[in-house]
């Protein structure tokens, strides 16, 4: 009897709960999507400008030759996809910023990048595990979502990508000035 009056009470709570609906917290997603672009520039800055990779087809014409081009590897779609791979890595260097008054969080960078010697200005700064943990799952939803749009904007050299990614294609950012038209690409 026990058995049946608790599975009566389990269907008739399942029943009428309310489903539980996740949202996503949009100061974290323009704050993830933020860090990403900046991270991005960054490790391609890093890369020797006379560093070429041969791309094209590598398919024999039928006068012998071959249709290849080489291209600057930082913005290859090779090097792309390999930064892809672990950028959201990048997060753990990231703290939560809360602003006194109007209690807005923002995200910045805590740990200087090699060659940084300035120190970073840390008022209102909340450095925690848990912080580079929804930034890092941030981060990969986005890259889940927008890969494509990334590999993109980046191969192409856009300008205003904090814009374009975080404001236009994504909306995670929604009060980004200057948000150009897909067209515009």
């Amino acid at each position: 009897m026990f058995g049946r009056d608790y599975l009566a009470v389990l269907l008739l709570t399942c029943l009428y709960s309310h489903p539980v609906v996740g949202r996503r917290d949009p100061e974290l997603y323009c704050g993830a999507c933020m860090a990403l672009v900046d991270e991005m520039d960054y490790a391609i800055k890093q890369v020797d400008p006379r560093r070429m990779i041969e791309v094209g087809s590598f398919r024999v014409q039928p006068d012998g030759s071959q249709k290849q081009t080489k291209i600057p590897y930082a913005t290859s779609e090779t090097h792309l996809m390999e930064l892809l791979e672990t950028i959201c890595d990048k997060m753990n260097d990231y703290a939560e910023r809360k602003d006194p008054e109007t209690q807005k969080k923002t995200y910045i960078r805590f740990n200087n990048r090699e060659g940084e010697s300035e120190p970073k200005e840390l008022t209102n700064v909340s450095i925690s595990a848990e912080v580079s943990k929804v930034l890092k799952f941030a981060c990969e939803s986005i890259l889940d979502d927008h890969e494509d749009d990334i590999i993109h904007l980046f191969m192409n050299k856009q300008k205003n990508i904090h814009n374009k990614l975080c404001g236009h294609f994504s909306d995670l950012c929604p009060d980004l000035d200057e948000v150009p038209l897909r067209d515009e690409l």
